[in-house]
């Protein structure tokens, strides 16, 4: 059997210093190969000519033409995968999304060296991201499966939940979980739910920093209020909470009410906040009070935990394959009998305000 070839990527930054630090993080991959680099756009364009990388890793600061300009160009020219590593994104809003809304796959933050352990979570953030966009879905590409690599579960962060156990209660919640293409697929199903609207959760596999900015954009166009989530907040109509990049985010039960944690641990899943965690959690405060989703992603952060929601009685959805970047995560659960239903993006919205019509006793799965 053939050796599958590595995924071929060109790292464009005008730092030096990044970008050999980017080549050492990626050479610590098997199926990753860095093909190039270049100081600026127009000398990427050069690489890009000579041999088409799989992948691209992208600054916006940079001389001669900004990273933005040359992101524009490639899409609208010859689409390739489209990491951007950058500061920029970490500093508003605005920057982050017109990154993502003018084709680029995933945000970054540029990779530090001051400590071993922020270097080594940085390392598998940066593999991970190439990996899935060298998976997605802005031209044809055969799936390739590799090696899972040891990983921990959510029970470094919770303890699993007991089978026995059932929770009563009338308020509904709702739990999304989404990775790679996520941002721009959160915002599809966002937009379109009323202001009367269950209270969510969500975790969308983001960096330090840049959930918050992501929350803000979303408040701006949503009817709902859309926030970071904090250790203590109310689990409201109307509302929906995003897991902090960089920490785990669990769900509380007081009474008929919820409130959310935010909490340190180390990876679960590769990620840090981990889907299986908040979903965990949603199985043990509020069975058959909610609806997990999971939406688009590389990997299988999710999938366990969503299949404990539909045991604990809760109702379950994962997104099909056609409207997904990645068909990662969402494909985990199918194949684990976590996901109640399979449906595209655009009919969501709809589910998430039906569950929130129907009576009580009627939302278990």
């Amino acid at each position: 059997m053939p050796a599958t070839a590595p995924i071929r990527v060109l790292v464009v930054d005008d730092s030096a210093s990044v970008r050999q630090t980017l080549c050492q993080i990626l050479a610590t991959a098997t199926d990753i190969a860095v093909v190039g680099t270049a100081a600026d756009p127009f000398v990427a364009a050069r690489r890009i000519q000579e041999e088409v990388p799989d992948v691209i890793i992208l600054d916006l600061e940079m001389p001669r033409m900004d990273g933005l300009t040359f992101l524009r160009k490639i899409m609208a020219q010859r689409p390739i995968p489209v990491i951007v590593c950058s500061t920029l994104t970490e500093a508003g809003s605005r920057m982050l999304f017109e990154v993502l809304e003018a084709g680029a796959v995933d945000v970054l933050p540029k990779p530090r060296v001051d400590t071993r352990q922020f270097l080594v979570e940085s390392s598998v953030r940066v593999c991970d991201a190439v990996r899935a966009a060298a998976r997605s879905r802005l031209r044809p590409r055969r799936e390739v499966r590799r090696t899972i690599e040891a990983k921990l579960t959510a029970d470094a962060v919770l303890p699993p939940p007991v089978p026995t156990r059932r929770v009563t209660g009338t308020e509904p919640i709702v739990c999304i979980g989404a990775s790679t293409g996520g941002t721009e697929a959160l915002r599809d199903v966002l937009e379109l739910l009323p202001a009367e609207s269950p209270g969510i959760v969500i975790v969308q596999h983001m960096p330090e920093h840049f959930t918050a900015a992501f929350a803000r954009r979303l408040d701006g166009l949503c009817a709902i209020a859309v926030k970071e989530a904090e250790t203590g907040d109310a689990v409201l109509p109307g509302r929906a909470l995003i897991a902090p990049g960089g920490r785990h985010l669990l769900i509380q039960r007081t009474g008929a009410t919820y409130s959310v944690a935010v909490k340190d641990g180390p990876l679960v899943s590769r990620h840090r906040p981990s889907v299986d965690v908040m979903f965990r959690s949603a199985a043990q405060a509020a069975g058959a009070n909610a609806l997990g989703i999971l939406m688009t992603g590389m990997g299988d952060d999710g999938a366990n935990g969503l299949l404990e929601m539909r045991r604990a009685g809760a109702q379950t959805i994962a997104q099909d394959e056609e409207s997904c970047v990645v068909f990662g995560m969402p494909k985990e659960a199918i194949e684990r009998g976590a996901a109640a239903k399979v449906m595209p993006l655009d009919r969501i919205h709809l589910e998430i305000q039906r569950f929130h019509a129907a009576p009580p006793l009627s939302r278990s799965a």
